[in-house]
């Protein structure tokens, strides 16, 4: 199977070269370009062709790199494309990168292509933990990359959420802090904002020199031994070959900078370093895998590197000088430009902001106007309303004081009342206590004429008592008289015996009770008068509820016209009818 591969692999090498052409697809960090190479193109012919279609005279840092099983190699310029090993698809992959890296790139890169290309190959590495680089630079990196690809900060128009897309921090960055995707974009947006001012290139060296002093940055690392076995990392870099151990690529054990090594030299899988100073002992190691030999020699990474050291301290070629000559000029160009266009861009500003100066205050004069047309309207409106208030206050006045007048009328009504009232009730508490005196002189006269009754009921008794003792003792006569002088009986009849009774007695009696309750009866009209005028005067001021029991069954009386004296009327008659009757029976 192994001849079978080998046997295709070749037929399609001899293929190839039979045909005029090939196809070569070159990745660059930004985009792909496919050429249609010549078959007998080396690897110079390809690498000028892409170097002059990106525009790029800093060659010397780049090539062209391939994969092969389980390492990379690098394209010889002076071989052969497809005498190389290169993959054997059409079109072959290659990418173009940065081979070599620069000491101090704002010094060594000149032009703003080289730079873009060191810019964008230095971030992907960042991004994928190649190269080592703690949180707080990789914040400001990213504020930088940001910088590069969307100009200055600007709140309008990066609203929140314009980093989500964006690929700017490592992993292990955002693994190791209890953050949001939010949190970090602010922080981002923080040390950008700080950037204003600066051009996409500008920002774009500001990382390459943050990121050129990052322990790992333009290492390459491959796996070696030393002499008693022990697994080390060999360090190619362009200050030099350092030592690491296999679980610290950050710090090396050793290091051997390039004026310091005198010769470097190889045999089957062993390397030697030897240094300038004889004294020091020559360090050697080995590697188990002879293509990483070849790779760290014959791929001019140590011989590369060397020269270009070696290169930054000798005087600049015509060549070069010709080149920062001119990127000086571009670079003083733009310049001029940008400020050109800063100027611009300020006027503009300050034109912008006078605009919106006036716009604004014709806005506010607008307000202004509109606010005191309303003011006005409303002022109408107040004076109308005030002059209609008036208008009812006056009203109001009036009818004030017609109330206030008609109040003072009654006012004197009332106080003619009270004065009326108070000589009435004085007139009324005076024929109350006449009332009163009347009373009780009526009383003790009843009293007096009861007293006087009585007298003349005992004085009417003692004379029935006188009328039966004498006619008792007229019987007696008469029975004496009868037996001594027999005399008819009819001659003493009752008529004449009454007769004599009447006229003498009862008549004075009778006349002296009438006479009494003729003047009894005018003293009572009288009085019965001023009691009915006096209580037809008070009643409007008597308070019903706080009548007692006696006060209803005297009012009870009253209505019926039963009173004391008609009931001394009635005892009298009585009496009267009681005598006339025993008269009559005697």
């Amino acid at each position: 199977m192994a001849s079978a591969l080998a046997a295709k692999m070749g037929f399609n090498s001899l293929m190839r070269k039979q045909a005029r052409n090939f196809n070569v697809r070159i990745c660059t960090m930004e985009s792909d370009m496919e050429f249609s190479c010549e078959v007998k193109w080396k690897g110079k012919d390809l690498f000028d062709l892409v170097c002059r279609t990106l525009g790029l005279r800093e060659t010397w840092f780049f090539g062209l790199r391939y994969d092969i099983k389980d390492t990379v190699a690098w394209l010889k310029m002076e071989k052969k494309v497809l005498d190389q090993e290169v993959p054997k698809e059409e079109p072959i992959t290659l990418h173009f990168l940065a081979k070599f890296y620069p000491e101090n790139a704002e010094e060594e890169l000149v032009q703003d292509i080289t730079q873009h290309l060191f810019f964008l190959q230095v971030k992907k590495k960042i991004l994928e933990e190649e190269i080592h680089c703690p949180p707080e630079a990789s914040v400001l990196l990213a504020s930088y990359a940001v910088h590069a690809k969307y100009g200055d900060y600007d709140p309008s128009v990066h609203n929140p959420g314009f980093l989500a897309e964006e690929d700017l921090l490592p992993k292990r960055v955002i693994n190791l802090y209890q953050m949001t995707a939010e949190m970090w974009e602010e922080r981002i947006t923080a040390c950008y904002a700080e950037h204003r001012g600066r051009t996409r290139d500008e920002a774009e060296m500001e990382y390459l020199k943050i990121a050129q002093d990052l322990d790992m940055y333009g290492v390459n690392y491959f796996l070696i031994r030393n002499k008693k076995g022990t697994d080390l990392l060999l360090g190619v870099d362009a200050l030099g070959l350092h030592i690491y151990e296999p679980d610290n690529r950050l710090t090396p054990k050793c290091s051997f900078p390039w004026n310091e090594i005198r010769n470097i030299s190889y045999s089957d899988k062993e390397f030697t370093i030897k240094p300038l100073d004889k004294k020091t002992n020559v360090f050697k190691f080995n590697s188990s895998r002879l293509r990483v030999n070849k790779l760290v020699i014959l791929g001019y990474l140590c011989i590369g590197n060397h020269d270009l050291f070696m290169r930054r301290r000798r005087v600049d070629s015509l060549e070069v000088q010709q080149m920062k000559a001119q990127a000086r000029e571009e670079r003083a160009r733009k310049q001029v430009e940008r400020q050109r266009l800063q100027r611009e861009k300020q006027l503009r500003e300050e034109a912008e902001r006078a605009r919106d100066e006036l716009e604004r205050r014709l806005m506010q004069l607008q307000d202004e106007a509109h606010m005191a047309n309303e003011a006005l309207l409303r002022s109408e409106q107040t004076a109308d309303l005030l002059a209609e208030k008036a208008q009812i206050a006056e009203e109001e006045a009036k009818l004030l004081a017609q109330k206030a007048a008609e109040a003072e009328t009654e006012m004197q009504r009332i106080k003619v009342t009270a004065i009326r009232g108070q000589e009435e009730r004085r007139l009324m508490e005076q024929k109350m206590l006449e009332a009163e005196m009347l009373a009780l002189k009526m009383a003790e006269e009843s009293e007096r004429r009861a007293k006087e009754a009585e007298q003349l009921k005992q004085d009417l008794q003692e004379a029935k008592e006188s009328e039966r003792r004498a006619k008792h003792k007229l019987l007696e006569i008469t029975s004496r008289a009868y037996t001594v002088f027999p005399i008819p009986i009819s001659h003493f009849s009752r008529e004449n015996l009454s007769f004599d009774f009447k006229d003498t007695d009862m008549k004075r009696l009778s006349m002296e009770i009438e006479k009494e309750k003729v003047e009894y009866m005018e003293k009572s009209k009288h009085l019965q008068e001023q009691l009915n005028e006096l209580k037809t005067e008070i009643e409007s001021l008597k308070l019903k509820e706080r009548e007692t029991p006696l006060d209803i069954i005297h009012n009870k009386n009253t209505e019926q016209g039963t009173s004391k004296h008609s009931n001394f009327k009635k005892v009298a008659i009585s009496s009267a009818a009681c005598m006339v009757d025993t008269r009559y029976t005697l």
